[in-house]
């Protein structure tokens, strides 16, 4: 357990032995980079702070988000007593002691504390019920930091009472910011230092939207630069031990690998795909935008020769969402590799197309009346739904009528490929068309 009062003079004594990352904490709600989605004005967090009221919050977010520096801020806003406890390490005795030191101080000398538990989803279901009369009755204002999901990972006593903040991870440019303000910073390099754009870069791709990485790095950085001024590319990788990746996601680098990664896969390569996949992680590309990638390949380039490639791709895609990187990593390769090895056919994409371009090109017409809606008042004197054959009601699930409007009748679209699975529908295919004209 650890407990800071922000009106102690000595806490700023202490500064110069602590970590940059730690020195360059926000002070203000002001100062901390990214989640504006939060600390906007008339934002719930801030209206809370500025009214000085009784809280109790969930803040969820990767690492590096800013969870402890929120919490830490608003002690100082509110002029509360802090109180961190780590759930990694905490029991239930000592949820209590801290609980009941609060209610003593508050009834002693009107004190008030926040109580901040970080990974609190690594509490028992016990340790979080400890937390709820402190809650309700406000004894103390609570905060938990989690990197998981807490709709699965907190009890929903205590859930139901809290307010839930998602924090984001920052923006390349919001990593930018954190760099240049700890470079001129009296907390941080006081000027000392200058970065080339390349270490720069190199700084904020191994960041990967996590701020408190990018001034450990930085710090690191600045011990093998030494006297030099300008840290440069060579210092960071010597300092982190990564070789700085040559990929610009905004540039020819971004669009070359991708379509090198595309490529791969379609092309049945697994172990370039997997190449391409790793280059991308490395540099820090949003592996939401990999995930995507890969569900749409899943169908253009595989598509009904295995059917089940969409199914992983879209279970990895939802894994990244999940449990987010560097775990995710195995989830994406999975996927790859699926579709790497799978039968292809581009038979899926070709269909789509062939009809998008028909009903682009003016070949539509009306919906044939025995399958137009025959349910509203009036319908039957229209005609409509006259005529139509109930499907079940056939052998095999399949009553020979016209389905297409006349515009394209007899148009078939999808042209099966002999590939995989696909031969089978192929096969299905051609006995359902004899089946819809047996008429």
């Amino acid at each position: 357990m650890s407990e800071t009062l922000f009106d102690d003079a000595g806490a700023d004594a202490q500064r110069g032995q602590e970590p940059m990352a730690v020195r360059m904490r926000p002070r203000t709600l002001d100062e901390v980079a990214g989640q504006r989605h939060l600390l906007g004005e008339g934002s719930p967090l801030r209206r809370l702070v500025e009214d000085d009221a009784p809280m109790s919050l969930f803040l969820w977010g990767p690492p590096g988000t800013g969870k402890t520096t929120l919490a830490t801020v608003v002690s100082r806003a509110t002029n509360r007593r802090f109180v961190e406890l780590s759930a990694v390490s905490a029991g239930v005795k000592e949820v209590r002691a801290v609980i009941d030191d609060a209610r003593r101080r508050m009834g002693m000398s009107g004190a008030r504390t926040l109580l901040f538990v970080d990974e609190v989803h690594r509490f028992s279901k016990t340790q979080q019920d400890a937390l709820l009369p402190a809650v309700e009755n406000r004894w103390v204002s609570f905060i938990g930091a989690t990197t998981e999901n807490p709709f699965f990972s907190v009890v929903s006593p205590l859930l139901s009472r809290s307010l839930l903040l998602t924090l984001e991870t920052l923006e390349d440019d919001e990593i930018r910011s954190v760099l240049a303000e700890a470079r001129t910073d009296e907390r941080g390099l006081k000027g000392r230092y200058t970065l080339s754009d390349d270490a720069e870069d190199h700084l904020v791709r191994l960041a990967g939207g996590d701020a408190r990485r990018a001034l450990t790095y930085l710090e690191a950085a600045t011990l093998v630069a030494g006297s030099r001024a300008e840290v440069t590319v060579d210092d960071v990788e010597r300092a982190v031990d990564r070789h700085a990746v040559r990929y610009d996601r905004s540039g020819d680098q971004h669009y070359d690998v991708i379509s090198a990664f595309i490529k791969s896969m379609r092309g049945s390569d697994p172990d370039a795909a997997l190449h391409y996949l790793a280059r991308m992680i490395e540099a820090g590309e949003d592996p939401r935008f990999i995930a995507r990638r890969i569900v749409v390949h899943a169908s253009e380039d595989v598509g009904m020769a295995d059917p089940s490639a969409l199914q992983v791709a879209v279970a990895a895609a939802q894994a990244v969402d999940l449990i987010g990187l560097p775990e995710a990593r195995i989830n994406l390769a999975q996927a790859v590799i699926h579709i790497a090895l799978a039968p292809k056919s581009n038979a899926v994409i070709n269909a789509i197309d062939a009809a998008a371009g028909d009903v682009r090109a003016g070949r539509a017409g009306p919906v044939p009346a025995h399958l137009r809606d025959g349910h509203y008042r009036g319908a039957a004197e229209l005609g409509h739904g006259e005529g139509y054959r109930y499907a079940h009601d056939y052998p095999g699930g399949v009553a020979p009528q016209q389905h297409a409007p006349d515009a394209v009748a007899g148009r078939e679209y999808y042209q099966p490929t002999t590939h995989g699975a696909e031969r089978r529908y192929g096969e299905v295919l051609d006995r359902i068309k004899d089946a819809l004209r047996n008429d």
